[in-house]
């Protein structure tokens, strides 16, 4: 939810599909609703909330995919440009297996299970 909405317009105009949790009564859910769904509908999740990837190692998953901002408050601008270096950076397919965290000055990624 920490994700700017600006978010679902910024991913359409590059091709990819794509929501913000609250346009689809997913405001108040848990993290781990949130999961289900995503892993169900094959999405990938953005997010600055660190409980996420934690579900994730807890239960070994395989998915979904998960962009992890990390280091602090960013604004809509900084978001979105570092959403742009990684999509230049990592291509679909590893983002659907994958922890992705990224922070100011670099991206990491964990394959899953972790």
């Amino acid at each position: 939810m920490p994700v700017t909405p600006l978010t679902v317009a910024f991913l359409a105009e590059r091709g990819h599909q794509a929501t913000h949790a609250s346009l689809v009564g997913l405001s108040t859910a848990s993290d781990t609703k949130i999961l289900e769904v995503a892993r169900a509908e094959g999405s990938i999740v953005i997010t600055a909330d660190l409980d996420y990837p934690r579900l994730l190692a807890a239960h070994q998953s395989e998915g979904p995919g998960l962009i992890l901002f990390r280091g602090g408050s960013y604004s809509d601008a900084e978001m979105l440009s570092l959403l742009e270096r990684v999509l230049n950076q990592c291509d679909e397919e590893s983002l659907t297996n994958s922890v992705t965290v990224v922070d100011r000055n670099r991206i990491r990624r964990r394959r899953m299970p972790m």
